[in-house]
């Protein structure tokens, strides 16, 4: 059957896609991502005209159930007019996957811990911050590495230090018009804790990464499986215990992690922790259950917990956050119409909508101001602000996540962006802490 004129502009790519009349326009393009246009022949033994096809351009994306959530995929491709791929894994598959098989993808999305990883191994390209709509907009926190000339630098992979492509084509912090990724949301990340079994603390004052291997909560305790993320909280621990002392947290030695990994797998095998969790969702289910009663978290699993009545507390360690910086990179596979697609993704990121639904989640955008005009005053307030929610607010799924009269724990965006322990980090040592880490699972 063919289609009618109205029936064909509607599902023409706004990228470019010009108008057509024929076969299903919501056909993905072949798996290289490049549009194609076809001669369909009309039935045998009829004549007819040739009918030319323009399918919407496809833009796979690999990455976590972070930012690969399905409301924004939807709301991406109606207001791009592309077709979205998402893959979402866990941090480590993916990470995995994309160094290794560039040509599976077009962006991946992660954090900035991946950076050194996917640069090595060629598997992404620069992206040209002249493409950027908003470059100008992204504040001081991703090009300096703080939030405020005052806040704390903290240890390891600060998102200046990896973002920008100097001219011997290493990453470094002179400051270029190309860079490795495209810095969009970041947040501070530590541990969540039910505060009807474990005693509240005092933000900034009590509350201790040491909670983690308190013998009280012995066989209840969860860490997150990333070895550039898990490590860190575990080290912190370990630091705020007392059980050891680092010279550089964020650039571990080979004896550190022997001496550390020592010490953790002891723990193991006493039955300390309850396990590991690689998704968002599981960690919710550890605590959800009671398997769990403190772990490693990500913000929303807490407000998705407190919207299905069960209590659970973000700490606020006197030691300070562990701190990621999101990134989007452009595959170095990726060319063409598909190049051109993924620019407008990335610049969409960056508009407004998408950094007001995730700030809902708990996390940040890289210029909130544009975001700001998205949220109501009380959300603004409450998610940036650090001040009391004026009204009960709703999350992304529609449930109430916070209380009326309730602040954010830990405070406002600067308050939290200025206790930086150390930044989630792929250290030189990298490849013999995944084999330390690999081994501390197994015991």
């Amino acid at each position: 059957m063919i289609l009618n004129r109205r029936q064909c502009i509607s599902g023409a790519a706004a990228l470019g896609a010009s108008i057509c009349t024929g076969a299903n326009a919501e056909d993905s393009n072949e798996s290289a991502g490049v549009s194609d246009t076809k001669n369909n022949s009309t039935a045998a033994g009829s004549s007819g005209p040739v009918i030319h096809v323009k399918r919407r351009t496809v833009v796979r994306v690999l990455g976590t159930h972070v930012t690969l959530q399905e409301e924004i995929r939807r709301r991406a491709e109606k207001e791009l007019g592309i077709r979205l791929e998402f893959s979402p894994g866990g941090s480590a598959e993916v990470l995995h996957r994309a160094s290794t098989h560039p040509e599976s993808f077009d962006l991946y999305e992660q954090w900035s811990n991946s950076i050194r990883v996917l640069w090595q191994a060629n598997a992404i390209q620069s992206i040209d911050v002249n493409r950027i709509r908003y470059w100008d907009e992204i504040n001081a926190l991703t090009k300096t590495g703080r939030l405020t000339p005052t806040a704390k630098m903290g240890a390891g992979d600060a998102p200046n230090t990896i973002l920008y492509v100097q001219p011997n084509g290493k990453l470094g912090t002179q400051q270029s018009e190309n860079v490795s990724f495209l810095p969009y949301v970041h947040n501070v990340d530590s541990f969540g804790y039910d505060p009807t079994v474990v005693p509240k603390g005092v933000p900034y004052e009590t509350e201790s990464w040491a909670w983690l291997l308190d013998e009280k909560w012995a066989g209840k305790v969860a860490i997150v499986n990333e070895p550039t993320i898990g490590l860190f909280d575990l080290a912190l621990a370990l630091q705020a215990k007392g059980l050891m002392k680092f010279g550089d947290i964020g650039k571990l030695t080979r004896r550190e992690l022997d001496d550390m990994f020592s010490i953790l797998v002891k723990y193991r095998r006493d039955g300390h922790f309850r396990g590991v969790w690689s998704s968002v969702p599981a960690s919710v289910q550890l605590m959800k259950r009671g398997e769990s009663v403190i772990e490693s978290m990500f913000s929303p699993a807490v407000y998705e917990l407190n919207a299905n009545g069960i209590p659970c507390i973000y700490a606020s360690p006197k030691e300070g956050y562990r701190a990621w910086h999101g990134v989007m990179c452009l595959s170095s596979a990726t060319t063409g119409v598909v190049k051109d697609a993924a620019y407008e993704y990335m610049n969409w990121w960056l508009s407004g909508w998408p950094g007001a639904f995730i700030a809902r989640q708990g996390y940040y955008i890289s210029n909130p101001e544009r975001s700001r005009e998205e949220l109501t005053d009380a959300e603004w307030e409450y998610w940036y602000l650090g001040k009391p929610a004026a009204t009960d607010l709703l999350g992304t799924s529609g449930k109430r996540v916070v209380a009326k009269g309730r602040v954010r724990d830990g405070g406002s965006y600067t308050k939290r962006f200025s206790n930086i322990a150390v930044w989630n980090t792929v250290m030189n040592t990298y490849e013999y802490s995944l084999r330390r880490w690999n081994e501390f699972l197994s015991a």
